[in-house]
């Protein structure tokens, strides 16, 4: 049965036409755009096969989604008691669920935030008084765990491992901003 103020012999008034689209146009236009769409142009295969190999270390009870409790098995793995808090912290960086596309589209995202090649240079490049490239370890060291927001030793000291570091302590931080925004070449390179 059609509700009292309609009459089913009768079309609608156009205006009421008009306000149903408008409606429906104003409700479209509120929708979240996907920004997965895209992600996998932003990565070559090799990279996108390690953040599925990554996923998968991730996904402790394999249903193909990361949830709290994957999280937290994966970290307790690694010898870390992470707290309910912390983990909740982590899983409320994701809009929703997080499949794999979710977790590449984080991925992106945090890597896109990074600073640009040139700026991250160029703060190098002002304790470069030679211009050569190169500071030396000890010296970046004391600035990083000295002035603005404070490394700890243990942090330079992780930073150092994957380093660009020649054999008299000198860093390049030329080599090492492109292997942050670029990853590291293979071995083969």
């Amino acid at each position: 049965m059609p509700p009292p103020h309609t009459n089913p012999g009768k079309p609608h008034p156009p205006e009421a036409k008009m306000s149903s689209k408008r409606a429906k146009a104003k409700t479209t236009k509120k929708r979240p755009q996907r920004a997965t769409s895209n992600v996998f142009a932003m990565f070559d295969q090799s990279q996108i096969q390690e953040f599925k190999e990554a996923f998968n270390m991730i996904d402790q009870n394999r249903d193909g989604f990361i949830d709290k409790e994957d999280l937290h098995d994966m970290l307790a793995s690694l010898g870390k008691n992470p707290t309910d808090e912390y983990l909740e912290g982590m899983m409320s960086e994701a809009p929703g669920p997080i499949n794999f596309t979710m977790f590449l589209t984080m991925f992106g995202e945090k890597l896109n935030g990074t600073d640009p090649e040139d700026v991250i240079r160029n703060a190098f490049a002002c304790f470069d008084e030679e211009a050569s490239g190169f500071i030396h370890e000890d010296h970046l060291r004391e600035l990083l765990t000295t002035m603005g927001d404070r490394f700890t030793d243990e942090e330079v000291d992780e930073m150092y491992r994957e380093a660009p570091i020649d054999k008299k302590g000198n860093f390049n931080y030329v080599e090492f901003t492109r292997i942050l925004k670029h990853g590291a070449k293979d071995k083969d390179d």
